[in-house]
């Protein structure tokens, strides 16, 4: 009789043990190119993660339901807990349908195009970068080229979960939220110290439209300290500039 290994019967935490090995999320510091190649190799383990898990389950038959699937550690058998959700296939795709979509309407040069004064503003402060929407979108079009455009989409969805008032809305985003920027087996999962993680453990109890308040600030300060200066003395926003400078060509 065939023995069952037990990563080959709970593919789930086979993936909560390849990610636990994975690096931990960098502290709040100078983010060079040694946070770029770890978030280039942390990226790379959990896509690798995911394949297996989905590979693993696939040829076990059926994608177990939560009645089924009772190999978490709180043996709830329902698989809720966040630290060890694992998405559907369905809600996978879908969200990457969506994130392609929102990936081509963030290229400043092609959606919103600033205007050469409100281009310049942008090297008085990141507060004038972040305030305008063009602003925003060429940012985070250079984030995606250092491997850091999660900070971005975090800060914006708490943004939009501020504006909130429903309830049952609030705990829906809040746990999306969460799944997709706080969780340690989210490929864009954000870097938070212990202390903000804490506080985000307790708020989660009862959410909000402020229970990510902490975080959202913490990651808007490392996008200023960090990527900022490096954003306003990159050949992006120089050519930006340029671009804009230029006279248009002449009407036929």
């Amino acid at each position: 009789m065939e023995k069952v290994g037990v990563y080959d019967s709970c593919p789930t935490l086979a993936l909560t043990v390849l990610s636990s090995s994975s690096p931990p999320p960098p502290p709040l510091q100078s983010m060079g190119s040694e946070r770029v190649e770890m978030r280039k190799r942390q990226m790379q383990v959990h896509q690798e993660a995911a394949a297996s898990v989905l590979q693993a389950r696939h040829s076990m038959g059926n994608t177990p339901t939560n009645a089924s699937n009772a190999c978490c550690f709180c043996w709830c058998c329902c698989c809720s807990c966040s630290c060890l959700t694992v998405r559907s296939e369905d809600e996978t795709i879908q969200r990457s349908t969506i994130e392609h979509r929102t990936e081509g309407t963030t290229n400043c040069e092609e959606s919103l195009k600033p205007t050469l004064e409100d281009a310049r503003s942008w090297q008085m402060s990141f507060e004038k970068v972040m305030k305008s929407s063009a602003g925003r979108s060429c940012f985070r079009q250079f984030l995606r080229t250092e491997f850091s455009e999660e900070n971005m989409m975090f800060w914006l969805a708490c943004e939009e979960l501020k504006k909130e008032t429903n309830k049952n809305v609030v705990e829906e985003k809040v746990r999306q939220i969460y799944e997709d920027f706080i969780s340690i087996l989210s490929p864009k999962e954000v870097s938070l110290d212990s202390r903000v993680r804490e506080v985000i453990n307790r708020n989660m109890l009862e959410p909000t439209s402020q229970t990510f308040e902490d975080a959202q600030q913490q990651i808007y300060t490392l996008m200023q300290r960090d990527s900022y200066p490096r954003y306003i003395n990159s050949t992006a926003y120089t050519d930006l500039l340029k671009s804009l400078e230029e006279p248009p060509p002449p009407e036929p």
